[in-house]
């Protein structure tokens, strides 16, 4: 149905109906623009309340191991992400939609107006047209009238016997004058209506018809993007739906991860001081203490043979010189310094907590030492081969100018490894154990073990993983690509510990924080010692990031720990979360 056969007569109601269509196009825009902004904003206040429940550091150490506290950080972690999924609606509904929309908006202007433009010039010619031919009308009109009345006036004169004959040839050459003026505007008349007529029918059916036709175009392409745009705003928010049913999954499994029971022994390892329980009181017979001697009349005082003076009874506890504070089962939830009976100088070796939390707190130690003589050997490392490079090329640099820096590098490395024998003999003396502790690791080892390891890497091939750092190995070795460093020989697991010391390996996972989340953009088989097999999209924690060595320190959801390649995987830190 076209417009120009069906509106032919209702040109100024369809440039109305037009500037409707842009108004509503105008109007739609300003709705996009609004409903990004909500989506700006939900994002935004979702990542704040994100932020504001993000766990601490103190609540890592005191929660960490808590199937619980992990569900519900891994919900946060779900939750970060499905307020980015909105933050895509907006930003792809302003780069998208909002974009061509305003170029549609300018561009059916431009062409409505052209348009109208062209219609109100047709119809000025028209107009034009029709003045001219009115024009026309009232010449022909007027001589027709004048000729009328020559002619009276000279039939009038020719009757009438009074009037000399010059006087009726003058009234005769009057009437021929105005009957020839009057057969001229007659034939202007004829002539005008007949352009006047040509110009109408060009108009009422071919020119406004062709204009008409282009607006009703214009208006149809307006209604198609119209139509494109409502439905491309609609898959835009239908795309993300399946991201944000992964995060919604994702919290679901976080729930299906809490373990009541595991917690329960969780609490135990956490919170178990490891002192016996005290066994039974033994009867005080003081009938008995004091018998009089009958010889010289004194009183001969003995002790009972059934008092109980064993390690471990409360008369020993007592007589030892500390009480130890009972806590009770209200007392597991509390903070550590109330379940915990310390000083107000902690000992160095620990010597003050209970003999289970010792062990821990001297296992954590040790861990902290044995890093912070990995740093100092890569830093060694980096040291000795750059003035490897200094030495065959002298133009860099000069190689004397690292030897003080090498220096002190090795006076640290020999302070870290005399502290760490000296807290695996502490954790020896807390399990009654021998020392067997040697540091028969020197500088020339160091050395060769740095500048030999010195190896051109292509960055297509994935390193050697690093040896994973457990409190208790025999050999700790270094966790640079370079050959294995010896920094010192410890006793074996089997000399140091008991097998029902570590009733959860909790005990040893805790020791590394974690300090964000990654998930694996790809599948990989562990296939040396120290990794770990992760599949593609499985979220992991990160417990110790990339010490340049292409591999990173992470967590599984079965408390599996391992390294990973860290160009398979796309890591968030919490410390770098900005909201």
């Amino acid at each position: 149905m076209s417009w120009g056969t069906e509106l032919w007569d209702q040109y100024d109601t369809v440039a109305v109906h037009t500037q409707k269509g842009v108004d509503f196009c105008e109007r739609f825009t300003n709705f996009l623009k609004e409903r990004s902004h909500i989506e700006f904003e939900y994002a935004k206040n979702l990542k704040r309340l994100v932020k504001n429940y993000q766990p601490k550091k103190k609540d890592e150490e005191e929660y960490g191991q808590f199937s619980w506290a992990k569900a519900f950080w891994d919900l946060l972690k779900e939750l970060h992400d499905l307020a980015g999924q909105h933050e895509v609606i907006a930003e792809n509904t302003q780069g998208n939609v909002m974009k061509d929309l305003s170029n549609l908006i300018q561009d059916y202007k431009q062409d409505r107006k052209k348009e109208l433009q062209e219609g109100a010039k047709i119809q000025e010619q028209l107009k034009a047209s029709l003045a001219q031919l009115e024009k026309r009308e009232k010449q022909y009109e007027k001589a027709f009238r004048e000729a009328e009345k020559a002619t009276d006036a000279y039939r009038r004169a020719d009757a009438d016997i009074n009037l000399s004959r010059a006087e009726v040839e003058k009234h005769r050459n009057n009437m021929m004058l105005k009957s020839q003026q009057s057969d001229d505007c007659k034939n202007e008349y004829a002539s005008q209506l007949q352009q006047t007529n040509q110009h109408q029918h060009e108009h009422y059916h071919t020119h406004m018809p062709q204009v008409f036709q282009r607006l009703q175009n214009i208006d149809e392409n307006r209604i198609d993007k119209m139509k494109s745009y409502i439905k491309q705003s609609a898959d835009i928010e239908r795309n993300i739906i399946p991201i944000i049913n992964t995060c919604i999954d994702g919290m679901v499994k976080a729930s299906d991860s809490i373990n009541a029971v595991e917690d329960s022994r969780s609490v135990v390892n956490k919170y178990k001081s490891g002192y016996p329980i005290p066994s039974d009181i033994a009867f005080d017979d003081l009938s008995n203490s004091q018998v009089p001697d009958g010889r010289n009349g004194n009183t001969l005082t003995t002790t009972p043979k059934n008092l109980n003076l064993e390690k471990g009874s409360v008369r020993q506890t007592v007589s030892g010189g500390k009480s130890k504070k009972r806590t009770g089962i209200l007392g597991l939830f509390s903070s550590s310094k109330t379940n915990v009976t310390r000083s107000d100088d902690p000992k160095e070796d620990f010597s003050d907590l209970p003999p289970s939390q010792r062990k821990k707190q001297l296992l954590k130690k040790i861990d902290s030492i044995k890093k912070e003589i990995t740093r100092e050997t890569a830093e060694r490392e980096g040291m000795l081969k750059m003035k490897d490079v200094y030495v065959q090329n002298p133009a860099l640099g000069d190689p004397n100018s690292l030897d003080k820096k090498i220096e002190e590098n090795g006076e640290k490395l020999d302070s870290c490894r005399k502290e760490l024998s000296k807290f695996v003999n502490y954790l020896d003396d807390a399990e009654g154990k021998k020392s067997t502790t040697s540091l028969a690791v020197s500088d020339d080892s160091l050395s060769r073990s740095t500048s030999d390891g010195s190896v051109n890497r292509d960055p297509n091939i994935i390193p050697p993983p690093p040896s994973i750092q457990q409190p208790n190995n025999d050999v700790y070795t270094s966790r640079t690509r370079s050959d294995e460093v010896i920094y010192c020989s410890i006793p074996d697991d089997d000399e140091l510990h008991s097998p029902d010391e570590f009733e959860d390996p909790e005990e040893v996972l805790e020791q590394y924080p974690v300090i964000g989340t990654c998930r694996a953009l790809y599948s990989f088989t562990a296939e040396n010692e120290g990794s770990v097999t992760m599949e593609e999209n499985e979220e992991m924690s990160v417990l110790e990031q990339d010490q340049g060595d292409g591999w990173t320190r992470v967590r599984k959801k079965d408390e599996g720990e391992g390294f990973v390649p860290t160009s398979y995987i796309q890591i968030h830190f919490f410390d770098q979360d900005e909201v």
